[in-house]
């Protein structure tokens, strides 16, 4: 008996000591996506918020996830390229897998692939996707569509309707077929509510079961994304949208207590990049950093259960400061009265001439083979220090998360 009553004793100090011992899961999950955001772009960022408080600062300003406790590197190359694009470096990671540029959860087998949002939606969770360009675009489209081809809009988003994820927010549908049912009524043929800016939305959200947030239309506006932060400057439009906003009113429809996932992507710093365009590239990095503030903004309700992971599909320019005095892309970019940017937006400067200016030299105007980087703050942050493939993201997000790959 005496012997019996010690194994049970020591049984239970175990079970004391590994309940103690076990760390939280996450069951609130954030991952935001800087699409062309490398290393260079957030000093870059960083070091325009350093300026921007004062002329001549020396040092490294303050982004949202500046301070994010683990910090680790991404390489970004696809099944066929060194040098992925976005379809390619967003299914990796969606799914887990490397897959031909252009391809979206479709492997070079010819294999359909399955990316997280619906393992951990199958697990129980609510699913949101948010973007500031159009929803069918390829990064959010990894997350919910598969094409063999990028381009494949209609295709692409029709496969919205059939995801039943609870939440997408962003730009419109890219290219509606009209020889067939669009992607709206597809959509809402599936039970979804549609809300064109956010007076719909705080019309309709508390009736809707699945709700898509789109920015509000207008006939003399030709693109379907939302404005880049120059475009809002310009505009001084109460309408516009943020991908800010649209995180804040995702989080209102997921947050449940069994969890929730959440990927937003800082679409549009990809394109400044391309353009090799300094000032939109540190005013879009500055709109992602409001973005993740919304969610620690969260995370500090929850920072037991609560996960934030930044990285990015794939660098874009190369930007690097030389003799940085990007306090002077402030003066070239603040508007003048109520709808013109000074100098930038009225074409008396172009690209190059506002780098040369600030001190930033840019390597392409296409997308780099660089790696990108990983930062992550809360439950099961750890897992993601150090070097890693793009492919690895989304299993550790399962695994912290306890959802099945």
């Amino acid at each position: 008996m005496k012997h019996f009553k010690l194994i049970l004793a020591t049984a239970l100090m175990a079970l004391v000591a590994t309940s103690c011992c076990q760390k939280p899961q996450a069951k609130y999950v954030f991952l935001f996506i800087g699409d062309g955001m490398g290393f260079g772009a957030v000093s870059v960022a960083e070091t325009y918020v350093a300026q921007a408080e004062g002329e001549g600062a020396i040092g490294m300003g303050q982004l949202a996830f500046s301070s994010f406790p683990v910090m680790g590197a991404s390489a970004t190359f696809s099944a066929n390229r060194q040098r992925t694009d976005s379809a390619a470096g967003g299914t990796a990671l969606a799914s887990g897998e490397k897959v031909n540029n252009s391809s979206i959860c479709i492997a070079p087998s010819g294999d359909t692939l399955k990316s997280i949002a619906y393992k951990i939606h199958d697990a129980g969770y609510k699913v949101g996707l948010a973007a500031t360009v159009c929803i069918d675009h390829a990064t959010p489209a990894a997350f919910f569509g598969r094409s063999a081809d990028r381009g494949n809009y209609y295709e692409i988003g029709s496969q919205l309707a059939t995801s039943n994820f609870e939440y997408f927010g962003g730009g419109d549908f890219n290219r509606p077929d009209q020889e067939q049912p669009d992607c709206f009524t597809r959509a809402e043929e599936a039970g979804y509510t549609i809300a064109y800016g956010r007076d719909e939305f705080s019309q309709k959200k508390a009736d809707a079961r699945k709700i898509v947030f789109f920015q509000k239309r207008e006939a003399e506006r030709a693109t379907n994304q939302l404005p880049t932060h120059l475009e809002r400057l310009q505009r001084n439009n109460p309408d516009d949208l943020t991908l800010a906003e649209l995180v804040e009113s995702g989080i209102g429809v997921l947050e449940n207590q069994k969890g929730f996932f959440m990927m937003a992507e800082g679409s549009m710093i990809d394109w400044a990049a391309h353009s090799n365009d300094l000032p939109g590239l540190i005013y879009e990095m500055l709109d992602f950093s409001d973005a993740i503030a919304v969610a620690m903004e969260f995370y500090r309700k929850h920072p037991k259960n609560t996960l934030i992971v930044v990285t990015a599909d794939h660098e874009t320019g190369g930007p690097a400061c030389n003799k940085p005095q990007l306090n002077k892309v402030k003066a070239m970019c603040e508007p003048k009265g109520e709808t013109n940017v000074d100098n930038y937006m009225s074409g008396e400067n172009n690209q190059a001439a506002i780098s040369l200016e600030a001190g930033i030299g840019w390597t392409a105007g296409t997308h780099t083979a660089d790696r990108v980087p990983v930062y992550a703050i809360g439950a099961g942050s750890e897992l993601f220090a150090g070097e890693m493939d793009n492919t690895d993201i989304p299993r550790k997000i399962c695994e912290a998360m306890g959802v099945n790959f």
